[in-house]
Protein backbone atom coordinates (compact mmCIF):
# COMPACT_ATOMS: atom_id res chain seq x y z
CA UNK A 1 0.00 0.00 0.00
CA UNK A 2 1.20 3.36 -1.00
CA UNK A 3 2.17 5.58 2.03
CA UNK A 4 3.89 9.29 1.64
CA UNK A 5 1.80 10.34 -1.69
CA UNK A 6 -0.32 13.16 -2.01
CA UNK A 7 -2.63 10.59 -2.37
CA UNK A 8 -2.28 9.05 0.79
CA UNK A 9 -2.17 12.90 2.51
CA UNK A 10 -5.28 14.41 0.89
CA UNK A 11 -6.98 11.21 1.48
CA UNK A 12 -6.49 10.96 4.89
CA UNK A 13 -7.12 14.89 5.53
CA UNK A 14 -10.61 13.99 4.21
CA UNK A 15 -11.52 10.74 5.48
CA UNK A 16 -14.88 10.91 7.70
CA UNK A 17 -15.05 7.17 8.55
CA UNK A 18 -14.63 3.91 7.70
CA UNK A 19 -17.70 2.31 6.44
CA UNK A 20 -18.94 -1.56 7.44
CA UNK A 21 -18.21 -2.58 3.80
CA UNK A 22 -14.43 -1.41 4.01
CA UNK A 23 -15.56 1.98 2.45
CA UNK A 24 -14.42 5.53 3.12
CA UNK A 25 -16.41 7.95 3.82
CA UNK A 26 -15.00 10.49 2.05
CA UNK A 27 -15.73 14.42 2.62
CA UNK A 28 -15.91 16.44 -0.41
CA UNK A 29 -14.73 20.11 -0.71
CA UNK A 30 -15.84 21.26 -4.09
CA UNK A 31 -19.01 19.62 -6.07
CA UNK A 32 -19.52 20.66 -9.66
CA UNK A 33 -22.56 20.29 -11.48
CA UNK A 34 -23.74 20.44 -14.77
CA UNK A 35 -27.27 20.00 -16.78
CA UNK A 36 -26.64 16.28 -17.39
CA UNK A 37 -26.22 13.91 -14.39
CA UNK A 38 -28.16 16.66 -11.30
CA UNK A 39 -31.65 17.15 -12.56
CA UNK A 40 -32.38 12.76 -11.42
CA UNK A 41 -30.33 14.12 -8.31
CA UNK A 42 -31.82 17.04 -7.31
CA UNK A 43 -35.14 15.17 -7.75
CA UNK A 44 -34.37 12.26 -5.34
CA UNK A 45 -33.85 15.10 -2.58
CA UNK A 46 -37.14 16.71 -3.36
CA UNK A 47 -38.57 12.97 -2.77
CA UNK A 48 -36.73 12.76 1.07
CA UNK A 49 -37.36 16.14 2.15
CA UNK A 50 -33.33 17.17 1.92
CA UNK A 51 -31.88 20.08 1.20
CA UNK A 52 -28.09 20.92 -0.01
CA UNK A 53 -25.91 20.48 3.16
CA UNK A 54 -23.28 22.97 2.07
CA UNK A 55 -24.29 24.89 -1.25
CA UNK A 56 -22.02 27.01 -1.02
CA UNK A 57 -19.16 24.05 -1.70
CA UNK A 58 -21.38 23.30 -5.07
CA UNK A 59 -20.77 25.39 -8.32
CA UNK A 60 -22.99 24.87 -11.55
CA UNK A 61 -22.46 25.61 -15.24
CA UNK A 62 -24.17 24.33 -18.56
CA UNK A 63 -22.14 22.86 -21.13
CA UNK A 64 -22.85 19.11 -22.03
CA UNK A 65 -26.01 20.09 -24.21
CA UNK A 66 -25.39 24.24 -24.69
CA UNK A 67 -25.22 24.67 -28.65
CA UNK A 68 -22.44 26.30 -29.98
CA UNK A 69 -23.65 28.26 -33.19
CA UNK A 70 -26.77 29.44 -32.35
CA UNK A 71 -27.35 30.25 -28.19
CA UNK A 72 -30.48 32.47 -28.71
CA UNK A 73 -32.95 31.20 -26.15
CA UNK A 74 -35.11 28.85 -26.03
CA UNK A 75 -32.80 26.68 -27.27
CA UNK A 76 -33.90 25.41 -30.78
CA UNK A 77 -33.71 21.50 -29.24
CA UNK A 78 -36.84 21.77 -26.67
CA UNK A 79 -35.25 19.06 -24.47
CA UNK A 80 -32.06 20.56 -24.31
CA UNK A 81 -33.94 24.06 -23.59
CA UNK A 82 -36.14 21.81 -20.86
CA UNK A 83 -32.26 20.60 -19.28
CA UNK A 84 -31.22 23.82 -18.86
CA UNK A 85 -34.44 25.38 -17.61
CA UNK A 86 -34.46 22.83 -14.82
CA UNK A 87 -30.65 23.16 -13.79
CA UNK A 88 -31.43 26.79 -13.42
CA UNK A 89 -34.78 26.36 -11.20
CA UNK A 90 -32.76 24.18 -8.97
CA UNK A 91 -30.05 26.16 -8.73
CA UNK A 92 -32.20 28.92 -7.31
CA UNK A 93 -34.07 26.70 -5.05
CA UNK A 94 -31.41 25.73 -3.75
CA UNK A 95 -28.96 28.33 -3.44
CA UNK A 96 -26.55 26.73 -5.84
CA UNK A 97 -23.97 29.35 -7.99
CA UNK A 98 -24.86 28.78 -11.85
CA UNK A 99 -22.29 29.71 -14.07
CA UNK A 100 -25.15 30.69 -17.07
CA UNK A 101 -24.85 31.31 -20.63
CA UNK A 102 -23.80 35.38 -20.81
CA UNK A 103 -22.39 35.14 -17.16
CA UNK A 104 -18.43 35.67 -18.65
CA UNK A 105 -17.54 32.87 -16.91
CA UNK A 106 -19.92 29.92 -18.36
CA UNK A 107 -18.69 27.24 -19.99
CA UNK A 108 -17.57 23.13 -20.19
CA UNK A 109 -17.24 22.17 -15.96
CA UNK A 110 -13.48 21.40 -16.08
CA UNK A 111 -12.27 24.15 -17.70
CA UNK A 112 -13.98 26.92 -15.99
CA UNK A 113 -13.47 25.81 -12.67
CA UNK A 114 -9.45 26.26 -12.60
CA UNK A 115 -9.80 29.80 -14.22
CA UNK A 116 -11.86 30.52 -11.48
CA UNK A 117 -9.85 29.26 -9.23
CA UNK A 118 -12.04 27.20 -7.49
CA UNK A 119 -9.72 24.25 -8.21
CA UNK A 120 -6.66 24.17 -5.66
CA UNK A 121 -4.32 21.44 -4.21
CA UNK A 122 -5.65 19.56 -1.78
CA UNK A 123 -8.66 19.62 -2.67
CA UNK A 124 -11.44 16.72 -2.70
CA UNK A 125 -13.17 17.14 -5.89
CA UNK A 126 -16.37 15.25 -7.67
CA UNK A 127 -18.35 15.78 -10.37
CA UNK A 128 -21.01 13.75 -12.18
CA UNK A 129 -18.52 13.74 -15.03
CA UNK A 130 -15.70 11.18 -15.89
CA UNK A 131 -13.30 13.74 -16.91
CA UNK A 132 -13.07 15.28 -13.67
CA UNK A 133 -9.79 13.62 -13.29
CA UNK A 134 -8.84 16.62 -15.40
CA UNK A 135 -8.30 18.85 -11.73
CA UNK A 136 -6.02 16.50 -10.37
CA UNK A 137 -3.66 18.94 -12.67
CA UNK A 138 -3.49 21.20 -9.12
CA UNK A 139 -3.00 18.32 -6.98
CA UNK A 140 -6.36 17.43 -6.13
CA UNK A 141 -8.04 14.53 -5.98
CA UNK A 142 -10.78 14.05 -8.10
CA UNK A 143 -13.44 11.72 -8.88
CA UNK A 144 -16.30 11.54 -11.65
CA UNK A 145 -19.77 9.93 -9.72
CA UNK A 146 -22.83 8.69 -10.85
CA UNK A 147 -26.31 10.21 -10.19
CA UNK A 148 -27.06 8.63 -7.31
CA UNK A 149 -23.91 9.83 -6.15
CA UNK A 150 -24.16 13.55 -7.10
CA UNK A 151 -27.21 13.36 -4.79
CA UNK A 152 -24.93 12.15 -2.01
CA UNK A 153 -22.58 14.55 -1.81
CA UNK A 154 -25.13 17.04 -2.33
CA UNK A 155 -27.28 15.93 0.94
CA UNK A 156 -24.01 14.67 2.51
CA UNK A 157 -21.25 16.77 1.63
CA UNK A 158 -19.14 13.49 1.33
CA UNK A 159 -18.94 10.12 -1.20
CA UNK A 160 -18.70 6.48 0.09
CA UNK A 161 -15.49 4.81 -2.01
CA UNK A 162 -12.83 2.16 -2.26
CA UNK A 163 -9.00 3.74 -1.17
CA UNK A 164 -6.96 3.45 -4.63
CA UNK A 165 -3.48 2.10 -4.39
CA UNK A 166 -1.16 4.44 -6.69
CA UNK A 167 0.86 4.11 -9.60
CA UNK A 168 3.67 6.74 -10.13
CA UNK A 169 4.08 7.54 -13.96
CA UNK A 170 7.43 9.44 -14.41
CA UNK A 171 8.37 10.73 -17.91
CA UNK A 172 11.59 12.76 -18.32
CA UNK A 173 13.18 14.51 -21.07
CA UNK A 174 12.21 17.32 -23.73
CA UNK A 175 9.21 17.08 -25.40
CA UNK A 176 10.72 17.38 -29.59
CA UNK A 177 9.07 20.43 -31.57
CA UNK A 178 5.56 19.43 -32.55
CA UNK A 179 5.11 17.00 -29.54
CA UNK A 180 2.27 18.18 -26.52
CA UNK A 181 0.51 17.04 -23.36
CA UNK A 182 -1.97 14.98 -25.54
CA UNK A 183 0.80 13.33 -27.23
CA UNK A 184 2.30 12.61 -24.22
CA UNK A 185 -1.11 11.39 -22.41
CA UNK A 186 -1.93 8.96 -25.68
CA UNK A 187 1.64 7.68 -25.82
CA UNK A 188 1.24 6.62 -21.90
CA UNK A 189 -2.68 4.94 -22.44
CA UNK A 190 -1.22 3.36 -25.55
CA UNK A 191 1.59 2.00 -23.52
CA UNK A 192 -0.08 0.49 -20.49
CA UNK A 193 -4.01 -0.59 -21.83
CA UNK A 194 -6.80 1.57 -21.38
CA UNK A 195 -7.67 -1.07 -18.33
CA UNK A 196 -4.58 -0.88 -16.85
CA UNK A 197 -5.54 2.08 -14.18
CA UNK A 198 -8.46 0.09 -12.95
CA UNK A 199 -8.32 0.79 -8.79
CA UNK A 200 -5.31 3.31 -8.95
CA UNK A 201 -4.76 6.92 -9.27
CA UNK A 202 -2.24 7.66 -11.05
CA UNK A 203 0.64 10.45 -10.34
CA UNK A 204 2.32 11.89 -13.01
CA UNK A 205 5.63 12.90 -12.23
CA UNK A 206 8.89 13.49 -13.66
CA UNK A 207 10.69 16.60 -15.79
CA UNK A 208 8.56 16.11 -18.53
CA UNK A 209 5.44 16.66 -16.49
CA UNK A 210 6.78 19.21 -14.38
CA UNK A 211 8.02 21.25 -17.62
CA UNK A 212 4.63 21.62 -18.81
CA UNK A 213 2.05 24.54 -18.06
CA UNK A 214 -1.14 24.17 -16.07
CA UNK A 215 -3.04 23.59 -19.38
CA UNK A 216 -1.13 20.80 -20.45
CA UNK A 217 -0.84 19.29 -16.78
CA UNK A 218 -4.88 19.04 -17.37
CA UNK A 219 -4.31 17.51 -20.57
CA UNK A 220 -2.63 14.83 -19.05
CA UNK A 221 -4.69 13.98 -16.24
CA UNK A 222 -8.09 15.14 -18.06
CA UNK A 223 -7.30 11.57 -19.78
CA UNK A 224 -6.30 9.42 -16.95
CA UNK A 225 -9.77 7.86 -17.30
CA UNK A 226 -9.29 6.28 -20.42
CA UNK A 227 -5.85 4.14 -18.99
CA UNK A 228 -8.84 3.37 -16.54
CA UNK A 229 -7.54 5.01 -13.74
CA UNK A 230 -10.07 6.95 -11.01
CA UNK A 231 -8.37 9.64 -10.97
CA UNK A 232 -4.66 11.28 -11.75
CA UNK A 233 -2.58 13.88 -10.47
CA UNK A 234 0.79 16.40 -10.56
CA UNK A 235 2.19 17.37 -7.59
CA UNK A 236 1.95 21.17 -7.17
CA UNK A 237 4.90 23.85 -7.81
CA UNK A 238 5.61 26.90 -8.68
CA UNK A 239 3.86 26.61 -11.79
CA UNK A 240 0.57 25.90 -9.55
CA UNK A 241 1.21 28.51 -7.43
CA UNK A 242 1.97 31.08 -10.26
CA UNK A 243 -1.15 29.97 -12.62
CA UNK A 244 -3.44 30.09 -9.49
CA UNK A 245 -1.98 33.44 -7.23
CA UNK A 246 -4.45 36.19 -9.51
CA UNK A 247 -7.57 33.96 -9.88
CA UNK A 248 -11.11 35.32 -8.00
CA UNK A 249 -11.26 32.44 -5.98
CA UNK A 250 -7.63 32.34 -5.26
CA UNK A 251 -6.92 32.07 -1.09
CA UNK A 252 -6.84 35.28 0.73
CA UNK A 253 -4.30 34.38 3.26
CA UNK A 254 -1.88 33.29 0.37
CA UNK A 255 1.39 32.86 1.77
CA UNK A 256 -0.58 30.11 4.26
CA UNK A 257 -2.20 28.70 1.94
CA UNK A 258 1.40 28.27 -0.49
CA UNK A 259 2.33 26.82 3.14
CA UNK A 260 0.20 24.52 3.46
CA UNK A 261 -0.07 23.08 -0.54
CA UNK A 262 3.99 22.44 -0.01
CA UNK A 263 3.34 20.04 2.81
CA UNK A 264 0.80 18.17 0.57
CA UNK A 265 3.57 17.09 -2.05
CA UNK A 266 4.73 13.37 -2.02
CA UNK A 267 7.31 12.66 0.18
CA UNK A 268 10.83 11.66 -1.11
CA UNK A 269 10.60 8.85 0.03
CA UNK A 270 7.10 8.02 -0.66
CA UNK A 271 6.42 4.55 -1.20
CA UNK A 272 4.02 3.38 -4.47
CA UNK A 273 1.99 0.49 -4.84
CA UNK A 274 3.59 0.39 -8.80
CA UNK A 275 6.03 2.60 -10.48
CA UNK A 276 6.54 2.77 -14.63
CA UNK A 277 8.88 5.18 -16.71
CA UNK A 278 8.52 7.01 -20.14
CA UNK A 279 11.31 8.84 -22.37
CA UNK A 280 9.71 11.90 -23.58
CA UNK A 281 12.28 11.74 -26.70
CA UNK A 282 10.19 8.11 -27.62
CA UNK A 283 6.80 10.57 -27.73
CA UNK A 284 5.80 11.13 -31.45
CA UNK A 285 2.97 12.99 -32.42
CA UNK A 286 0.22 10.56 -31.60
CA UNK A 287 -2.63 9.79 -33.31
CA UNK A 288 -5.42 6.93 -32.66
CA UNK A 289 -6.50 4.62 -35.48
CA UNK A 290 -9.02 2.24 -33.57
CA UNK A 291 -12.20 2.36 -31.26
CA UNK A 292 -10.39 3.30 -27.79
CA UNK A 293 -7.90 5.77 -26.82
CA UNK A 294 -5.38 2.96 -26.43
CA UNK A 295 -5.04 2.16 -29.93
CA UNK A 296 -2.75 4.84 -30.96
CA UNK A 297 0.44 5.20 -32.84
CA UNK A 298 2.62 7.48 -34.10
CA UNK A 299 2.06 9.55 -36.95
CA UNK A 300 4.81 8.29 -38.42
CA UNK A 301 4.00 4.72 -37.94
CA UNK A 302 1.71 2.15 -39.50
CA UNK A 303 -1.97 0.38 -38.17
CA UNK A 304 -0.22 -2.70 -36.39
CA UNK A 305 -0.89 -6.31 -37.71
CA UNK A 306 -2.45 -8.59 -35.28
CA UNK A 307 0.38 -10.25 -34.98
CA UNK A 308 2.22 -7.32 -33.05
CA UNK A 309 -0.39 -6.89 -30.10
CA UNK A 310 -0.94 -8.87 -27.24
CA UNK A 311 -3.31 -11.94 -27.65
CA UNK A 312 -5.88 -10.34 -25.35
CA UNK A 313 -5.82 -7.30 -27.49
CA UNK A 314 -6.57 -8.59 -30.79
CA UNK A 315 -10.50 -9.71 -30.71
CA UNK A 316 -10.65 -5.78 -30.03
CA UNK A 317 -8.46 -4.86 -33.06
CA UNK A 318 -10.05 -6.86 -35.47
CA UNK A 319 -13.25 -5.23 -34.53
CA UNK A 320 -11.83 -1.91 -35.05
CA UNK A 321 -9.96 -2.46 -38.49
CA UNK A 322 -13.66 -3.15 -39.45
CA UNK A 323 -15.52 -0.38 -38.21
CA UNK A 324 -12.68 2.35 -38.87
CA UNK A 325 -11.90 1.05 -42.39
CA UNK A 326 -8.39 0.38 -41.76
CA UNK A 327 -5.58 -2.11 -43.14
CA UNK A 328 -3.52 -3.66 -40.89
CA UNK A 329 -0.13 -2.01 -42.00
CA UNK A 330 -1.21 1.13 -44.05
CA UNK A 331 0.32 4.08 -42.62
CA UNK A 332 -2.02 6.51 -40.51
CA UNK A 333 -0.55 9.28 -42.17
CA UNK A 334 -2.63 10.04 -45.12
CA UNK A 335 -6.32 8.68 -43.74
CA UNK A 336 -8.37 11.28 -45.49
CA UNK A 337 -10.61 13.28 -43.05
CA UNK A 338 -14.18 14.71 -43.21
CA UNK A 339 -14.67 16.70 -39.61
CA UNK A 340 -12.29 18.95 -37.58
CA UNK A 341 -12.99 19.39 -34.55
CA UNK A 342 -10.99 21.11 -31.83
CA UNK A 343 -12.46 22.18 -28.26
CA UNK A 344 -13.72 19.48 -25.62
CA UNK A 345 -12.34 19.43 -21.53
CA UNK A 346 -9.16 17.92 -22.77
CA UNK A 347 -7.92 20.77 -25.65
CA UNK A 348 -10.36 23.61 -25.59
CA UNK A 349 -7.89 26.23 -23.49
CA UNK A 350 -6.45 29.26 -24.61
CA UNK A 351 -2.82 27.45 -25.18
CA UNK A 352 -4.94 24.93 -27.26
CA UNK A 353 -5.75 27.37 -29.37
CA UNK A 354 -2.89 29.18 -29.87
CA UNK A 355 -1.52 26.19 -30.88
CA UNK A 356 -3.92 25.28 -33.55
CA UNK A 357 -3.71 28.88 -34.90
CA UNK A 358 0.24 28.71 -35.34
CA UNK A 359 -0.44 26.11 -37.66
CA UNK A 360 -3.64 27.27 -39.45
CA UNK A 361 -2.15 30.86 -39.78
CA UNK A 362 -1.74 31.60 -43.90
CA UNK A 363 -3.12 28.11 -44.56
CA UNK A 364 -6.70 27.30 -45.91
CA UNK A 365 -9.14 24.09 -45.07
CA UNK A 366 -9.24 22.30 -47.23
CA UNK A 367 -12.38 22.12 -49.85
CA UNK A 368 -14.80 19.34 -48.61
CA UNK A 369 -13.40 19.40 -44.90
CA UNK A 370 -15.58 20.79 -41.98
CA UNK A 371 -13.31 22.44 -39.34
CA UNK A 372 -14.29 24.11 -36.58
CA UNK A 373 -13.21 25.80 -33.31
CA UNK A 374 -15.17 25.53 -29.71
CA UNK A 375 -13.19 27.63 -27.33
CA UNK A 376 -14.05 25.87 -23.09
CA UNK A 377 -15.22 28.75 -21.87
CA UNK A 378 -16.39 32.15 -22.53
CA UNK A 379 -13.37 33.43 -20.81
CA UNK A 380 -11.17 31.34 -22.92
CA UNK A 381 -13.16 33.11 -25.85
CA UNK A 382 -12.80 36.44 -24.76
CA UNK A 383 -8.97 36.14 -24.73
CA UNK A 384 -8.45 34.27 -28.15
CA UNK A 385 -10.66 37.27 -29.56
CA UNK A 386 -8.29 39.59 -27.64
CA UNK A 387 -5.56 38.00 -29.53
CA UNK A 388 -7.21 37.61 -32.64
CA UNK A 389 -7.13 34.33 -32.71
CA UNK A 390 -10.10 33.76 -34.00
CA UNK A 391 -9.00 36.16 -37.11
CA UNK A 392 -6.86 33.51 -37.86
CA UNK A 393 -9.47 30.80 -38.02
CA UNK A 394 -11.56 32.51 -39.71
CA UNK A 395 -9.45 33.70 -42.57
CA UNK A 396 -8.02 29.93 -42.91
CA UNK A 397 -11.77 28.85 -43.39
CA UNK A 398 -12.23 27.64 -39.86
CA UNK A 399 -15.97 28.17 -38.16
CA UNK A 400 -15.55 30.06 -35.07
CA UNK A 401 -18.09 29.24 -32.22
CA UNK A 402 -19.43 29.49 -28.60
CA UNK A 403 -18.08 27.39 -25.38
CA UNK A 404 -19.71 24.25 -24.83
CA UNK A 405 -18.58 20.64 -24.92
CA UNK A 406 -20.00 20.28 -28.91
CA UNK A 407 -18.70 17.16 -30.64
CA UNK A 408 -16.62 15.70 -28.04
CA UNK A 409 -19.94 13.61 -26.95
CA UNK A 410 -22.90 14.84 -29.26
CA UNK A 411 -25.05 15.54 -26.87
CA UNK A 412 -26.22 18.65 -28.81
CA UNK A 413 -26.50 20.07 -32.56
CA UNK A 414 -22.43 19.15 -33.25
CA UNK A 415 -22.47 15.68 -34.72
CA UNK A 416 -20.84 13.53 -37.33
CA UNK A 417 -23.00 12.28 -40.19
CA UNK A 418 -22.69 8.96 -41.29
CA UNK A 419 -19.29 7.28 -41.91
CA UNK A 420 -17.77 10.91 -41.77
CA UNK A 421 -14.17 10.63 -40.33
CA UNK A 422 -13.39 13.67 -37.73
CA UNK A 423 -9.81 14.69 -36.70
CA UNK A 424 -10.72 15.34 -32.97
CA UNK A 425 -8.87 17.12 -30.01
CA UNK A 426 -11.17 15.21 -27.73
CA UNK A 427 -10.76 12.49 -25.19
CA UNK A 428 -12.79 9.68 -27.01
CA UNK A 429 -13.11 7.65 -30.01
CA UNK A 430 -15.81 4.93 -29.13
CA UNK A 431 -18.24 4.05 -31.53
CA UNK A 432 -21.29 6.52 -31.84
CA UNK A 433 -19.41 8.96 -29.53
CA UNK A 434 -19.52 11.58 -31.71
CA UNK A 435 -22.86 11.77 -32.39
CA UNK A 436 -22.96 8.92 -35.40
CA UNK A 437 -23.44 5.24 -35.09
CA UNK A 438 -20.94 4.68 -38.08
CA UNK A 439 -18.62 7.78 -37.70
CA UNK A 440 -15.15 7.35 -36.94
CA UNK A 441 -13.02 9.49 -34.44
CA UNK A 442 -8.86 9.93 -35.01
CA UNK A 443 -7.83 11.55 -31.66
CA UNK A 444 -4.67 14.22 -31.95
CA UNK A 445 -3.67 17.07 -30.74
CA UNK A 446 -5.02 20.59 -31.51
CA UNK A 447 -1.75 21.16 -33.16
CA UNK A 448 -2.44 18.10 -35.45
CA UNK A 449 -6.41 18.80 -35.88
CA UNK A 450 -5.43 21.96 -37.34
CA UNK A 451 -2.80 20.21 -39.81
CA UNK A 452 -5.51 17.82 -40.70
CA UNK A 453 -8.37 20.58 -41.90
CA UNK A 454 -5.31 22.42 -43.85
CA UNK A 455 -4.33 19.48 -45.62
CA UNK A 456 -7.24 17.29 -45.56
CA UNK A 457 -5.79 14.14 -44.13
CA UNK A 458 -3.99 12.94 -40.98
CA UNK A 459 -0.70 14.72 -41.16
CA UNK A 460 2.38 15.35 -39.04
CA UNK A 461 2.17 18.66 -37.95
CA UNK A 462 6.32 18.74 -37.85
CA UNK A 463 5.99 18.98 -41.46
CA UNK A 464 3.90 22.00 -41.05
CA UNK A 465 5.68 24.02 -38.10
Amino acid sequence: MSRGTLFDKVWERHQVAVLPGGQTQLFIGLHLIHEVTSPQAFAMLRERGLSVLFPERTVATVDHIVPTENQQRPFLDSLAEEMIQTLERNCKDFGIKLYNIGSGNQGIVHVIAPELGLTQPGMTIACGDSHTSTHGAFGAIAFGIGTSQVRDVLATQTLAISRLKVRKIQVDGDLAPGVYAKDVILHIIRSLGVQAGVGYAYEYTGSTIHGLNMEERMTVCNMSIEGGARCGYVNPDQVTYDYLRERPHAPQDWERAVSLWQGLASDPDATYDDTVTFNAAEIAPTVTWGITPGQGIGVDERVPHLTDLPPKERDLAAEAYQYMGVTPGEPIAGMPVEVCFIGSCTNGRITDLREAARVAQGRRVVPGVKAFVVPGSEAVKRQAEQEGLHEVFLAAGFEWRSPGCSMCLAMNPDKLQGRQVSASSSNRNFKGRQGSAAGRTLLMSPAMVAAAAVTGRVTDVRELL
